[in-house]
């Protein structure tokens, strides 16, 4: 479940508080108290089993009580319950009786049994319960404060969910000081039901909230959580603020990507990817909430910096930096401009220092010109008080210039620091008076400005087109199965070096070629070829039983000479009883010594989170990984663009960049790797830590030294699931017919959208306006990444495309599409389908419409739905025949909707 009957739990009509009280002091008469006073419109039922003979009243507060949930006049929109543990399943049982679909739970103290009795009290209506165990629900918009809050937040526009009910109390106290108000404030508590996945996806499309902020220590159901969250950070701003950072998170495991991997490092690389801005303290969170309110966005990421104190913006500047953050630069205009009302030893430069005895004038000059500035995207106003100007004048001055130069159609957002306390108090009232954001301290300024910096980045990221890379064919995917399938048959949970070296040259991953001996005399046969070919070589102990070869001094190098490969083999043999006996696979590995000097040593992997599944690794490698802990962590399945910024976040980044005498590693190259790793964890769920290490990287190219393979058993242990569904590879196809030749379908990928552009091109007015109700052939590139990078959870588009040239179209081309988008239930999906203009009568509609009824039918979904323009008779037709059933739409006489149940066919 996700949005279903949450408009009962976020839009309720009617309240009743099952736990109602009148006594001084509890729990169930704040609540009563808040939900009378907070001025919602509809009816509020209190609940009290001793409401008859309530010391001989019938009222609670001043409202009319009743004994039972069965006495209530009609079934409440939602329930508030805050009663003792043992009776909420109980009252759920009896909300549910009544038709109720939404409850609160307050009560805390439920363990394991109550809480799944609870649920399944209210599964016969499939009721949404928020709780239990927490603070309430606070909906200012609607009037309701449902909650033991001891102040009701004001109206506003920003949305705050938390698993913290203090946290709740204290960022509402605080924000009521600011004038900072909420469209919603949710405690989410124990999330036996309603969770942050939830949540998002409601306020993903209500109009009511601007922004979201989240306190987070946990998540539950990583894919609909990722889905949700990718969902909303598309259209609002998102950021969140994850506690429990640094728990013990790295775990003794096999390989060096499973020590290193903790499960915040995974909460980071699940935010980045969900275009999710993450914030370490409160302090953090709370100057997120007075920006989000006040700015509506940026229209660049460079920040101008206008101070009294030169000290104060350097500080400002250093912060700037440590984020990542540019200043502006001024222009040689602006700059004249400056200098025409700063005197004449002001900066000369961003940060704009006009100088300690500034008065409210010089103030207003300089913000005047800085407003009107071509270059200025945003701007930091810092004031340091001083015995020469009175804040409050300059504060006063400013806004008075702000709002003017906004007047006059000025979009530059404005944020101000006025250091001090009792000096600056009046100053920050006047600000926020004016909806002017304003900051403690330069530092939490700027982290409030980068918090913006971030959301338009992730919007930005989030429709990026990524290059292309080499594709993965079934035939690969086959054969990488056949390997993983042969160890486990074998009972091993560790693939040999040679098989997962093979494994790896299945996806197209380049490594170093071995044989593998069980005798020193058999190593030395293997290595005098390796000789012959004027290559040293190299032996490593072979043993299920030892990962980290190097650890144990399983590994000998530059074995120039037959003799020295037997001696070294024996040794390692040797040891290997020692450390390995009775393993009957041990032996050695005998490859040629890879040299490539200038080469940097990289490692490259993949372990299992708890919360979200595979999740990838690239970092510094060599012997000393651990100890460097220089590492990068991503979602899988990744792309070229992802694969990148992934790498670039590492240290040695710098050295693959090349310095002396060393060029530039092929990153192209690098970045592909990853991206052809992470699908190969995609595809193949047995496998549970993946190493690459060493991973040899230089202008030529990569090559992988050595790989270690963990594998679990799918029918017993299944790996947890992926937060991001893959390429569905499975789901490409090919048909064949007279007039259309061979044509390929398959899913659509980010990198078709200039594909689909002349695709659209090539359509016809009518064919437009029948498809898209509207004739215009030009779409911008947000709406075509809104079509092709899609996510593959909750939506579905088939291409067909033309596989040979013909005399009407080339290879490649596109010649129909197909979309499937469910709603967030994954219950119902609405389709639309529209083929190239010269096409239509030849039966690829037809194909694409069956390939997403099979593809609906195995997903579960239970039913399909659009809307035809009456006059697309053809459309209609093809409906019919498949099995739609039409109707004339309530909102449109001229528009069909059309529906096709699959629980019946």
């Amino acid at each position: 479940m996700t949005i279903r009957n949450l408009d009962y739990l976020l839009a309720p009509k009617s309240v009743a508080i099952i736990g109602a009280s009148a006594r001084e002091g509890s729990v169930g008469k704040v609540l009563t108290d808040n939900i009378l006073e907070g001025g919602f419109s509809g009816p509020v039922w209190p609940v009290n089993p001793k409401a008859k003979g309530f010391l001989g009243r019938r009222k609670i507060s001043g409202c009319k009580a009743c004994p039972t949930i069965a006495d209530l006049p009609q079934a409440p929109d939602l329930g508030i319950i805050a009663i003792p543990p043992q009776h909420v399943a109980r009252a759920v049982a009896d909300l549910a009786a009544r038709g109720t679909r939404a409850a609160v739970v307050i009560t805390a103290g439920l363990d394991k049994d109550q809480s799944q009795q609870m649920l399944s009290a209210g599964q016969s209506v499939t009721m949404r319960i928020q709780g239990p165990n927490c603070l309430g629900l606070m909906l200012p918009q609607a009037g309701l404060n449902a909650s033991f809050s001891h102040i009701a937040p004001p109206k506003g526009d920003i949305a705050f969910l938390s698993q913290s009910g203090a946290l709740i109390l204290a960022v509402i106290d605080w924000a009521a000081g600011r004038s900072i108000g909420f469209s919603h404030v949710l405690s989410l508590g124990d999330m036996a039901d309603v969770d942050f996945g939830d949540m998002l996806d409601y306020l993903a499309a209500d109009h009511q909230s601007r922004a979201i902020l989240m306190y987070m220590e946990n998540i539950k159901h990583a894919a609909k959580f990722m889905s949700a969250a990718r969902r909303a950070a598309r259209v609002k701003p998102v950021v969140a603020i994850k506690a429990g950072r640094h728990e013990a998170a790295a775990r003794a495991a096999f390989s060096h990507t499973g020590s290193m991997a903790g499960a915040d490092h995974a909460y980071s690389a699940a935010f980045r990817r969900a275009g999710i801005v993450r914030v370490e303290t409160l302090h953090d969170l709370l100057d997120a909430a007075e920006i989000l309110t006040r700015v509506p966005a940026l229209k660049g990421d460079r920040l101008t910096i206008l101070t009294n104190g030169g000290g104060a913006g350097i500080l400002a500047t250093d912060r700037l930096v440590d984020l990542g953050g540019e200043l502006t630069d001024l222009s040689d205009a602006t700059r004249e401009n400056l200098d025409r009302v700063l005197p004449a030893n002001w900066s000369k430069a961003n940060p704009v220092d006009i100088i300690g005895d500034a008065n409210a004038e010089r103030y207003a000059a300089a913000l005047d010109m800085l407003m009107s500035a071509p270059e200025t995207e945003c701007i930091l106003a810092i004031n340091c008080p001083t015995a020469l100007a009175s804040s409050a004048d300059i504060a006063e001055r400013i806004v008075t210039t702000y709002e003017t130069a906004r007047g006059k159609g000025a979009k530059v957002p404005l944020l101000t620091n006025w250091l001090g306390e009792a000096t600056s108090a009046q100053a920050r009232n006047q600000f926020s008076q004016a909806n002017i954001p304003t900051f403690q301290t330069p530092a939490a300024a700027v982290n409030a400005h980068s918090i913006l910096v971030g959301h338009r980045k992730a919007q930005l990221e989030l429709s990026r087109t990524p290059p292309s890379h080499s594709d993965v064919s079934i035939d690969q995917l086959e054969k990488a199965q056949e390997i993983l399938s042969a160890a486990q048959t074998k009972g091993a949970d560790t693939l040999s070096e040679l098989d997962a070296k093979h494994l790896l040259a299945c996806y197209g991953i380049p490594t170093a070629s071995a044989d593998y001996a069980h005798s020193a005399e058999e190593a030395r046969r293997l290595g005098e070829a390796i000789l012959k070919s004027g290559q040293a070589c190299v032996i490593k102990i072979a043993s299920e039983s030892i990962s980290h070869k190097s650890d144990v001094g399983g590994v000998r190098l530059n074995l120039t000479s037959p003799e020295s490969i037997e001696a070294a083999a024996a040794e390692i043999l040797a040891l290997g009883q020692r450390l390995a006996a009775g393993d009957p696979n041990l032996g050695v590995v005998v490859q040629p010594m890879i040299y490539r000097p200038k080469a940097v040593e990289v490692i490259a992997g993949m372990s299992v989170d708890n919360t979200f599944g595979p999740l990838m690794m690239f970092g510094a490698g060599g012997t000393a990984v651990e100890v460097l802990r220089d590492v990068a962590t991503a979602l899988p399945p990744l792309d070229m663009l992802l694969a990148r910024e992934m790498i670039a976040r590492t240290r040695v980044s710098s050295l693959l960049a090349g310095y002396r005498d060393r060029p530039a590693a092929d990153i192209e190259t690098l970045a592909a790797t990853l991206v052809k790793l992470s699908y190969l964890v995609a595809h193949h769920p047995s496998i549970r830590e993946l190493d690459i290490n060493p991973l040899l990287a230089d202008a030529d190219g990569v090559i992988a030294l050595d790989a270690r393979v963990k594998l679990g058993d799918e029918d017993r242990t299944p790996r947890r699931a992926m937060s991001i569904r893959p390429y569905p590879i499975e789901w490409e196809t090919e048909i064949f017919s007279d007039e259309l030749g061979k044509i390929a379908i398959r899913p659509v990928r980010p990198t078709d959208e200039p594909e689909l552009t002349e695709f659209y091109k090539g359509l016809s007015v009518n064919d437009l306006r029948l498809r898209f109700f509207t004739s215009t052939r030009i779409f911008s590139h947000s709406e075509l990444a809104r079509v092709t990078q899609i996510d593959y959870a909750r939506e579905m588009t088939f291409l067909a495309f033309t596989t040979e040239d013909r005399e009407d179209r080339k290879a490649g081309a596109v010649l129909g599409s197909v979309r499937l988008l469910a709603d967030p239930d994954y219950e119902k999906a609405e389709y639309a389908v529209v083929v190239r203009s010269d096409l239509k009568g030849r039966g690829l509609g037809w194909c694409l419409m069956q390939h997403l009824i099979n593809y609906a039918r195995h997903e579960r979904i239970c039913e399909i739905y659009g809307t035809v323009l009456r006059e697309n008779t053809t459309m209609l037709k093809m409906c019919k025949e498949l099995g739609f059933v039409a109707h004339t739409s309530q909102d449109d006489p001229m528009v069909m909707d059309v529906t096709l149940d699959l629980r019946s066919h």
